[in-house]
This record gives structure tokens, sequence and C-alpha cells, in this order.
């Protein structure tokens, strides 16, 4: 499609917009409010820009706080604290909206003046779930989104399309369908009864009027702060429009405000652009909704699929089960009895050594016989028999063990293999965070997982040096095989002994139930050219209290006007140059190569940072400077005078330059750097980096400027480390430092 056709199709869609002629249909889930899941009914706008209907945020207030509520509040029903708040009346909801803060009934329901129960209008957004704090004057203080209300009514009547709207003024039974709605009248009319009651040539001749309708809004919008001044302006910080008034002397006087034609002309343009992109991209909509219902079609039958595979799993198992259940019952069924057959056994033979019974009355019976040939014959047997229960009672032995132990289980392994079936499948793999990790001569890497996950039972940690053979490694080591570190239970983990000045590659992945997840993508952090050297910020030597603010870690530091700033400004006849604040670290380097990280907040006017001997930091300190030269600065040389000349190679500081959110390189012709080979100014004012290296090698007097992010060189110069060398900062006006973590960590463990 041609420039113009594409120019003359979105104009068209302006058209069909600003007509009214896109269709309404089919739009309902944009129309319902969150809370109540019906149609909107008077809706505001909450900070948050989500829109929630006006008895929903009273409710939301209610609820929120029910231990204060007041039940004699207009807005409460006697014995149901928890009842849902009858919708207001129009003309009572536009004096809410346009009404001042001292109604403190309608903006936080449940507060009254002089009660000791603590004022709190903080709901939590149905939208985004963020907790939305209304202020003190709650309710009162958030716009009516007329334009959502207007499309709501658009859409009732579409819904709706037999029922007319009737005339207000006719009165049954010769009531006539309206026409028009007046909406300074805020009624409807027939034609009849429109010319009746807007006679012309009269002032309501003049009044506003459109089709038919049931929803009459201000002709106005009107601001809720100050309820008699109009928004006229709209505040890019708040996202809101504002009256005058606000910006002036209001709670957006310090914000960015644009006229009100040109916020509704570029945000209707933005809009319309966006419809037009939606609606050219129609074709590949409907595909996608294709490949979405083809999806949801395979995810059900998938789903289905997978639910019988397991039942089918479990089912084998029961049966399983089942059968070893039946085996093992039978067996010990079979042993009971036998059991008990050998133990009843006994039990006869016992009781026939009873007197008069079994044996015994046997043996008295056959004592009886007189004749021996007869009785010989006979006793002989029962003589043995006797004998044997004799030896039995003296030695008494159960015929069977009572015990059961050889059928009793351990099925504990069992359990736990259960228990530890895996049925979430493989682990979703980690992210490690780029924006929290950070690689020094050790390197601190942090990882998050999906909002999804399900717990994970630990995790590894991989690395490789990409490139070079490490002087570290042994003869044949491979120096790009990934190491690991031991289980990491948390989301982040420490790797010590990197090299310097060497690139590396980490990835990270989960195990859960023995089933490890795919590694995460691979990111890459370039090791400093130095170990890290740890250092606070100095409170002893040269700090200004009255224009540096340091914190109590002593890791952050910040410059503030004061007055004595001021009155320092004010007896300055010539020029508006004043000094430096300056302020280095509690350590000092008189050997080696050490590297150092910090960052400058964006809006910082203007900082120096770099390395300054000991002898130096003295002169400065303690030597007067002339402040009457907006061009005489002993710091560095590195900006105004030495903007012509070249100073000379070798110093005992270097410092450069920074504000506004640019960085500027120095103009030399001893600093091999491409920024500095050109004399275009340009191309020595660099963006400020999120974060800023320093490198001193002390052995070799150079020192070098990094950004710390990328590891890239901006600048590079001979100094004279004659003396002890401090990391050395200077501030003017506004500005903030903060040392990174890893060189301050070593310092505050002490």
């Amino acid at each position: 499609m041609s420039d113009s056709e594409d120019m003359a199709e979105f104009a068209s869609i302006v058209e069909r917009i600003e007509r009214g002629e896109v269709p309404i249909k089919n739009i309902e889930r944009e129309l319902i409010c969150p809370i109540c899941k019906e149609l909107f009914t008077h809706p505001l706008i909450l900070p948050c820009q989500h829109s929630v209907c006006h008895k929903c945020v009273r409710e939301l207030l209610m609820l929120n706080h029910e231990d204060s509520f007041d039940a004699g509040s207009e807005c409460s029903m006697p014995g149901s604290p928890r009842s849902r708040v009858p919708s207001p009346s129009m003309e009572r909801l536009d004096r809410l909206v346009r009404s001042g803060g001292s109604r403190g009934s309608i903006s936080s329901p449940g507060w009254r003046r002089g009660s000791v129960t603590p004022r709190v209008t903080t709901i939590p957004c149905p939208g985004c779930q963020h907790d939305i704090d209304l202020g003190e004057r709650g309710i009162s203080m958030l716009f009516r989104n007329f334009t959502l209300e207007n499309i709501v009514e658009r859409y009732r009547q579409a819904a709706r399309a037999a029922v007319a709207i009737m005339c207000n003024i006719c009165k049954p039974p010769q009531q006539q369908e309206a026409t028009k709605s007046c909406m300074d009248c805020k009624a409807s009319y027939c034609n009849e009864c429109f010319k009746l009651h807007h006679p012309w040539g009269t002032p309501k001749a003049q009044h506003e009027y459109v089709g038919p309708t049931t929803n009459f809004r201000p002709k106005v919008l009107m601001c809720p702060e100050h309820e008699m001044e109009k928004v006229n302006m709209y505040c890019e910080v708040c996202k809101r429009p504002v009256c005058h008034l606000c910006k002036l002397g209001g709670s957006h006087a310090n914000h960015k405000v644009t006229s009100m034609g040109s916020a509704y002309k570029i945000l209707k343009e933005k809009l319309a652009k966006s419809i037009h992109y939606l609606i050219s991209k129609e074709d590949q909509v409907r595909a996608q909704i294709t490949d979405l219902d083809l999806l949801i079609n395979q995810t059900e039958d998938n789903g289905q699929l997978a639910e019988r595979q397991a039942n089918e799993h479990f089912e084998r198992l029961f049966e399983t089960l089942q059968e070893r259940k039946s085996e093992m019952l039978k067996s010990i069924e079979q042993s009971r009895n036998r059991r008990l057959d050998q133990l009843k056994v006994q039990v006869e033979e016992y009781q026939g050594m009873l007197e008069n019974s079994g044996l015994v009355g046997y043996a008295q019976e056959v004592l009886k016989e007189t004749d021996h040939s007869c009785f010989v014959q006979t006793a002989k047997q029962l003589h043995t028999r006797i004998q044997k229960a004799t030896e039995s009672l003296r030695t008494f032995h159960p015929a069977s063990d009572p015990c059961f132990d050889e059928f009793v289980l351990d099925t504990s392994r069992e359990e736990t293999l259960l228990k530890e079936m895996c049925f979430g499948g493989v682990p979703d793999p980690p992210l490690i965070d780029l924006s929290t990790s950070r690689v020094y001569n050790e390197a601190s890497i942090c990882w998050r997982l999906s909002d999804d996950h399900l717990p994970t039972d630990h995790h590894v940690m991989e690395y490789r040096r990409l490139g070079g053979q490490s002087p570290s490694q042994e003869d044949g080591e491979d120096s790009g095989a990934w190491r690991a570190t031991d289980k990491v239970y948390g989301p982040n983990t420490v790797v010590c002994d990197l090299e310097p000045d060497s690139l590396f590659s980490f990835r990270v992945k989960s195990c859960r139930n023995s089933m490890f997840s795919p590694h995460s993508p691979e990111v890459t952090f370039h090791t400093p050219p130095a170990p890290a050297f740890g250092f606070l910020f100095s409170d002893k030597c040269g700090f200004s209290t009255e224009r540096l603010i340091l914190n109590n870690r002593r890791d952050t530091v910040e410059s503030v006007a004061s007055m004595a700033f001021l009155l320092a400004a004010e007896r300055v006849q010539t020029g508006s140059f004043i000094g430096l604040d300056y302020i280095i670290g509690d350590m000092g380097i008189s050997q080696g190569r050490h590297y150092w990280a910090f960052k400058v907040e964006p809006y910082s006017y203007m900082v120096k940072f770099g390395v300054a001997s000991d002898s130096k930091l003295l002169e400065w300190f303690h030597n007067p400077r002339d402040t009457s030269s907006p061009r005489y600065d002993h710091d560095s040389g590195h900006d105004s005078g030495s903007e012509d000349t070249c100073y000379e190679l070798s110093q005992p500081f270097t410092l450069l330059t920074l504000g506004m959110g640019k960085l500027f390189i120095p103009k030399t012709s001893s600093v091999s750097t491409a920024h500095a080979a050109s004399s275009d100014p340009g191309n020595r004012v660099l963006p400020l980096p999120q974060r800023i290296g320093v490198c001193l090698d002390y052995d070799a007097c150079r020192v070098y400027f990094y950004d710390a992010d990328t590891m890239r060189c901006l600048y590079e110069r001979q100094v004279d480390c004659s003396g002890t060398m401090y990391p050395a900062f200077g501030l003017m006006g506004s500005g903030k430092i903060q040392l990174e973590e890893f060189i301050t960590a070593k310092r505050l463990t002490f």
C-alpha cells in the first residue's frame, strides 16, 4: 500500500471515529466494572488510570475501614455494613466530583471530624492490584470518566434498540418519543416540546442539544481540587487534567504541563494511529485467533489424553497393589489357620493331662485291670505316652509363634518414591537479572524464576572464560570449559577468583525432583582490569558538612544548595564561579593496580572524579581559591583553560568532568583514545554511562576511565604517583554519587 493510500485510510478511520460510526458491538468486556462485574455506573478514574464504578469505590472504602465504619454515616445501612450502597443521583454525583475537602463523609466513608480513628483512604486497584492512596479528600479528588459513561450509554441504547427514549415534557397517554436532549436543561424533548421550551431569540435557544440520551454530563470539566476552575492543562507527570491554580501553587507546581488542546491533539493522534495499525493488521489478528482456537482445541484434546493416560497409569498401579495385597492377605490367612490348628491340637493334648479326662482318665481306667498279661499288653504303650506328656509339661513350648513379624511391611522407600513422583514436568529455566548482577574479581550473579513456577530444590551456576588461555590454568586445560558451582539454594550466588580483564559467560539451571531445567540464556560480563579496591567516603579530610550530605554507611554523598552557598555567591562581584566541594576515599593506594566503580545520578549538575595525591589534596583543602574568575580551576585543567591549550603530561592528579547527563573527554594530544584524537568538541562529549569505573596502575603511573557496564575504556592518561593516591570526587550544585556495593562491602564488614 502506498503512503498516500495509507494516509487516506488513516484519515477515513479518524473520520469514522469522530462521527461515531465505529461499531459498538462486541465491546461489552471493556465496559464491565472489575469489581461488580456489571456495566459501569458513574465510573471514576483512579490515579492509576483504571476506572471503577462510584458505588464500588465507596464500598471498597467501607470494606477497608470496617473497624472504623460509622453506622450513622450517610453511606451506611443499619445492621449491614457490608451491604451494597445504592448509586447516588446524577445531581448529587455532580456535586460530589466538584465538592471541596470539607465533606469528609463523602470522601471517606466511616470517618468523622474529631474521630479518634485515623483517616485512611488507601484502596487496592482491582485492575493493576496496586494500592491507591486517594489522599485526604478521598474520592472527591477523582474525575468522573464522562467518555466511558457516554460509551456505556450508547452501548445500552444499541443493546435495547427497541426501547425508545420518551419526551420528559409530554404527559401520558400523548407522550411522544424524544428527538433531542438538552445538555443544559438535562432533559429530553420531542420536536414540539423542544420548540416550546427553547423559543427562538431567547437565551434557551443557545442551549447545547444532542440526540436522545439519558446521560447528561457537564458541558465543562471542572477541577475537583478547585471546584470553580475549569481544567485547561494536562499534567504529563500525573497523567491527568489540571487547572491553572494546580499549576501555580498546587500539587502540580513543579510538574511539566501542556495545554489541553495540545494534549488532546497528541493523544488523539496516537490513539487513532494505534487503531489504524490494529485495523490494518486485522487479517493477521484473525489468523492468530484461528491459531489460538486451534491451540485451545489441542490443549483440550491433549489435556483429556493426559488425563486418560494418568488414569491408566494409576489404575495399573492400583491393580498391582491390589494383587500384592490379595497375595499377602492370603498368605497371612493361611499362616494364621496353620498356627491355630497347631495350637488347638496342643491345647487338646494338655487338656488330656487333666484328672478324669483324656489321657489321665484313660490311664486311671487301665490301672483297674487285674489281669497281668492284659495290663502289661496295654500299659507299655500308655506309659510311653505318659512319659512324653510329663516331659512336655517340664519343657513347655507353644506349638507355633503368635507373632506375624515376617508379614510386617516397610513401605517407607516406596512412599518416598510416590511422594517424589514429579507431575510438574521439567522446571522452567531461570533468567539471569542483568540489573542486579555485578562482576569484579568476584561475580555476584542474581536470577529470577517465572511468576507461576513450582518450588525448586536447588540451582547450579555454570560459567566459563571466553577466548584466550588463563594464566592460572594448567597446560592443556580447556579455558572454554564450563565450570559449575556447588548447589545454590537461593536466587543468587558469588563466583570467586575470576581472572581480570577477561570476558566470562554465565548460565544457570534449576533442579526439582532430580530433574534439571534447560539452561538460562547465556549472559556475558567483562571483568575489570584489576582487583576491586575497597573504600568508603572519608568524613574527615576536607569534607564540607554545609554542602555535602554523607549517609551513615558512607557509601553515598549528595551535594545540596544551602544558605552558605547562597552567601558565597552573593559575595562574588565578578563572574559566577563557585568552588567545588571535594570528598575523597578513606583508603589510599601506594602500589599495584586497583579498580573501583560508582554511579552518578543523571540530574547532577557537575561532578569531577578521578585520583589525586596526598600533597595535591592538602593544597586543595588548605590553600585559598580565587573564585572571582570563572576560568580558574586548579583541580584538573580538563575544562575552562584546558580547552585552549594542553596541560603537562604528568601531574599528581587527574579528574574527568561530567554533568547534565554528559561526560566530557579532555582535549589533549597525549591520550591515545579515539575520542581525544579528534579536535571536534562534539566527539569529546559522551552520554553519561549508568556506571563509571576507574583503574589506577600505580606502578605504571597511569589511570584509566571505563564505562563499567561494558568495560569500554573511555579515557586514559599518565599521572604522577609520587605519593599516596586517593580516589577523589568534586561536586558543584545538586548532585549525588553512590559507590558500588562490591567497593564498600569489605570496608563495611570491618
